[in-house]
């Protein structure tokens, strides 16, 4: 995804896609840290392993399929990968996603979701059912990671 570099007051900066924010779990006040590969969230998953970061993500997928159907988590990923797409932001994951939303097997969502294989933790990598929990429900799970 390409951003503009704009003028904002007496100042230059960058203006993030929702999109991101919402999959990052930052909203205004969080900080973000620029690397030399890009921006990221600066206190998300830092100091977290690999197996931490996944187990995030693992409560982020139950917390999903507690409190919404199969029909409406398929509905939301459908909706985030056509915007996504449209606005150039897409990886490779994303295909798997799309067609686990269309074949409409319950079984094969719950398993990349929740799964514990290595095809499920890489597709956990790229959710793309972000927007359903609320931005302070992401933020608990993370301090909860954190702890």
């Amino acid at each position: 995804m390409k951003l503009a570099i704009r003028r904002i007051g007496n100042s230059l900066g960058v203006i993030i896609p929702r999109t991101a924010l919402d999959a990052w779990g930052v909203t205004e006040g969080d900080a973000l840290e620029l690397t030399e590969r890009g921006i990221r969230p600066a206190a998300q998953g830092a100091g977290l392993s690999h197996q931490t970061l996944d187990e995030l993500k693992r409560s982020i997928a139950l917390t999903v399929l507690r409190r919404f159907t199969p029909r409406e988590i398929r509905a939301q990923i459908l909706a985030n990968l056509h915007r996504w797409k449209s606005q150039g932001a897409w990886v490779p994951a994303y295909d798997e996603w799309r067609e686990l939303a269309i074949r409409e097997d319950d079984g094969a969502l719950f398993a990349a979701m929740l799964g514990r294989d290595e095809r499920a933790v890489a597709l956990r990598q790229s959710m793309p059912f972000v927007g359903l929990l609320s931005q302070e429900e992401v933020r608990r799970l993370h301090e909860e990671a954190a702890a």
